[in-house]
């Protein structure tokens, strides 16, 4: 299929002429073949949605109008499921699971940013000066720039650029290379609910033009606010280059997510746990657990249970009925044999899968990894996931913060106070007790800390991120001043 660029409620191909296809991964068929933008239609979405006509009479629009258009986008986006499904099939080698998954929390996220639309609340603040009213007031940014990746582009795309709509900015989308289609169609559904011209602008790009795209988006004077989905290597590129122009920038980055399991843990519910949360979307997510870490005195029965139910798990072509379909490219499943190799040459054992057919991998898992490893320390995004045994409670802290990432985590315990207590010096944004790394809901305060980003999406804690806070009063005009 082909596809355009959106600016200013209009389909258009790029100002040159260029196009790129993105091929299936898993079929190596064309996919799609989507306009190349350059850096004419960079200035043109820019300033399409700083324009009067956009930014100016939305912003100014009231919250239930908005809410109304959220709420029909999210419903449209529901009957959209299939057409969703066949594009995350064909551009990222995703299953049709994970993509319906993908539909129902993003039509979720807009009903969530249509909720917030009245929740942009200010304060009246005490003021020592006589007869004065002084308020603390949220309004809208101006122009937002949405980076989201391909590895869940419904809920990501969808979540970059909801809440900066629901709180009266207008948005310029830059897809990703890997699912242009895919992200393109979530602005379809937006239009298609009524969503004026302007409000929603989408620019995709040739692979090797993202660093002259992007570079460009970020120094426009018209972009106030940007946010970012992706690597940490790219995202700090980006916090760089908001820097050095003074924007303000939201970024969710790189993780490598610890499964904690300590010595008095439910091991059925851990192995559940760490199943679901290991090779969902084989391994291809942000929040996927990467690191095992499990107590000595338990780790043999458990070792035994999980590697007995990863060998269980079908991987195969995506439009079958498996759990692990694709992976985004060749490149990524050769890595998976480079970590695999990597930790069996420095003595850790393969428990489970290890084997690659093109671009799937089998649900693998390395017992005894050791910081010696790659896979101890590297993001591996895909189904290879390294099991950490520990000693006492104390190293299992150690070992789970013994990285440059803080994304998710989780700890398993059947006393919920000590699981608590170790939650609580765990460095992440995000810990689950008795529950998977992976777990994502509309309302949350969803971030990391250290090389995992900063800032915070979701509900009413990214009201801050998309909005300025103003001090403003209303004095008496008859005041006294000194001179």
């Amino acid at each position: 299929m082909n596809i355009s660029l959106l600016i200013n409620g209009a389909d258009r191909a790029a100002s040159g002429g260029r196009t790129f296809d993105r091929i299936d991964p898993f079929t190596e068929k064309l996919a799609s073949r989507a306009a190349a933008a350059g850096l004419d239609d960079v200035a043109a979405a820019a300033d399409a949605a700083a324009a009067a006509a956009a930014f100016g009479a939305w912003s100014k629009t009231g919250p239930g109008q908005r809410r109304a258009i959220l709420m029909k986008a999210a419903d449209i986006m529901d009957s959209k499921v299939g057409e969703f499904t066949r594009l995350m099939i064909e551009e990222t080698g995703a299953t049709a699971p994970w993509a319906g998954f993908n539909v129902m929390l993003a039509a979720n996220i807009l009903r969530e940013a249509g909720a917030m639309t009245t929740q942009i609340s200010g304060e009246i603040i005490p003021s020592d000066k006589p007869g004065t009213l002084a308020m603390g007031v949220r309004q809208a940014a101006g122009v937002c720039l949405a980076i989201a990746p391909w590895n869940a582009p419904v809920i990501l795309a969808t979540r970059a650029i909801a809440m900066p709509i629901a709180c009266g900015n207008t948005v310029v989308l830059k897809a990703s290379e890997q699912c242009p289609g895919t992200h393109r169609l979530i602005a379809t559904v937006l239009t298609e609910a009524g969503l004026p011209a302007g409000v929603i602008n989408v620019l995709t790009n040739a692979p090797e033009d993202a660093p002259e795209i992007v570079t460009a988006l970020i120094a426009h004077p018209a972009v106030k606010r940007v946010n970012f989905t992706g690597s940490t290597k790219v995202g700090k590129i980006i916090a760089e280059t908001c820097g050095k122009y003074l924007k303000p920038a939201l970024l969710e980055l790189g993780g490598k997510a610890p499964l904690v399991i300590l010595d008095d843990a439910d091991i059925d519910g851990a192995v559940n746990a760490a199943i679901f949360g290991a090779f969902m979307h084989q391994g291809q997510i942000c929040m996927s657990t990467e690191r095992i870490i499990v107590d000595e005195t338990i780790a043999d029965q458990f070792v035994a249970k999980l590697a007995a139910r990863a060998s269980q798990l079908p991987a195969g072509d995506p439009r079958g009925h498996v759990v692990l379909g694709s992976l985004i490219s060749l490149d990524a499943a050769k890595k998976m044999e480079e970590l695999i190799a990597d930790a069996t040459a420095k003595g850790a054992k393969l428990v489970a899968g290890g084997k690659r057919s093109g671009t799937v991998v089998e649900a693998t898992l390395l017992d005894h990894v050791t910081s010696e490893m790659r896979v101890y320390a590297e993001e591996s995004f895909g189904p290879v996931k390294p099991i950490i045994r520990v000693s006492g409670e104390e190293e299992a802290i150690r070992i789970a913060n013994d990285t440059e990432y803080g994304l998710s985590s989780a700890v398993f315990s059947r006393n919920v106070q000590r699981a608590m207590a170790v939650a609580a010096r765990i460095e992440s944004g995000i810990c689950h007790i008795n529950g998977p790394t992976v777990h994502d809901e509309a309302q949350m305060p969803f971030g990391g800390v250290k090389g995992s980003g900063y800032g915070r999406f979701g509900g009413k804690a990214a009201i801050a991120e998309f909005t300025d806070l103003r001090w403003i009063t209303v004095e008496d005009s008859s005041q006294h001043y000194p001179f």
